[in-house]
Parts: structure tokens; sequence; C-alpha cells
């Protein structure tokens, strides 16, 4: 698998491109296995759903809306937040896209664990928290067995304004966190992408977990 760096303050619309070319190219055999590691501008996303309530008040956000095609409600993206897209082929991992959400959420906690913060899953529930505090969102798409898209962790404290306009993921009294919130300290992003991509490695590239 290779892991890129693609930076920070990315256009959503650019990279949601990239990722279908490297699908088209991973379907093909053309390229290996994939793992995108990236701050976005700042932008909410939904999925394709009549319902977009989670958008509080539409005409009022501060940043743009981009649908997408992904399952779940709406999300923020914008810096100090890490977002990762994977694109692998699940043809070599098992064909089951739950155990690769299951994979994504495993790296994240280990990655978490590192800085000294215990996180978990919650039943029925996707993600990542922090007792009930939400640190980490999931929303996967896949094309005949290749997957894209993947996982948004709020590293730092600039990251959670952009939440204040709407719900989570469609989740009514979820509170937002970020690892800067949890230990109450600065978190350098290169150390958290470093950690994470050491545990992508590891993780993602397994059958099972």
């Amino acid at each position: 698998m290779t892991t890129k760096d693609l930076g920070s303050h990315l256009d959503f619309q650019d990279t949601w491109k990239l990722q279908e070319d490297l699908v088209a190219q991973r379907r093909e055999g053309l390229i290996d296995d994939q793992f995108l590691l990236l701050e976005h501008a700042p932008v909410y996303t939904i999925g394709r759903t009549r319902d977009q309530s989670s958008l509080l008040n539409p005409s009022a956000l501060p940043h743009p809306v981009v649908e997408i095609n992904r399952g779940g409600q709406a999300t923020f993206h914008g810096p100090g937040q890490l977002v990762g897209y994977a694109i692998l082929d699940l043809e070599n991992h098992g064909k089951d896209l739950h155990t690769h959400l299951r994979k994504l959420e495993d790296l994240l906690i280990h990655t978490l664990a590192d800085f000294g913060v215990s996180a978990q899953r919650r039943e029925g529930l996707t993600g990542v928290w922090i007792e009930d505090r939400k640190i980490a969102s999931l929303g996967v798409g896949v094309r005949r067995w290749v997957t894209l898209h993947g996982f948004a962790i709020n590293v730092q404290k600039k990251s959670l304004g952009g939440f204040l306009s709407i719900t989570p993921c469609g989740l009514d009294g979820v509170s937002m966190t970020s690892l800067e919130s949890e230990l109450n300290a600065e978190i350098s992003m290169t150390d958290f992408k470093n950690s994470v991509s050491d545990h992508a490695q590891r993780i993602l590239q397994k059958t099972k977990i």
C-alpha cells in the first residue's frame, strides 16, 4: 500500500475527482492500494439523501455544501482535522465492507492510544468515540470492490467550529471533540499523521481484524 501526504487546505471537489481516478486505476490493476492523508479547506459534505435536516440552516451555513456518493448525513471538514482516504481493492482483503469500516476505526483507536487517549466504538454507530464524545467520523463508498472515501478525525481544536452549524452525522445531542481538547495540549499534525500511517500499513492490509 502506498501512503501519500497531500497537504492541507485541499479543495474537496478536486480530491474527490482524484479518488475516482485512483479507483479506476486500481480496478485496472495499474496501481497498488493507496492511502491518502490530507486536510480540507472548510466544507460540509452530506450523503445522497432526501433528508438534509442535519444541515440546521442551509441558507446561513458559513462554508460550502457538497453532496457526495457516500452514506450518511452531514459532516464538516476543515483545517485541524485529518482526513484519510483508502483506495483498496477488497478482492484482496476479504470482500467485506463492514470489516473495512472496522479496520478504519481500529487504526484510529490505536493511533489515539499512542497519544495516551483511550477511545472506542459505540455499538450500532459508525465512528470513534471518547466516552460520549465523538472524535472521528467514517463514510465509505465502493466500486466493484474498490473502496473510496474513509475517515475524518479531529486532531486540533480549530477543527471543531464548523460543527456548530450542523447536527453531526444526524445524531442529536452529539458532542464533537478533538485530540487537543482531550489532552489540553497542542498536537503536531505531522506527528499524528506519522502514527496513522504506521497503523494503516499494519491494519488495513490484514484480511481480518
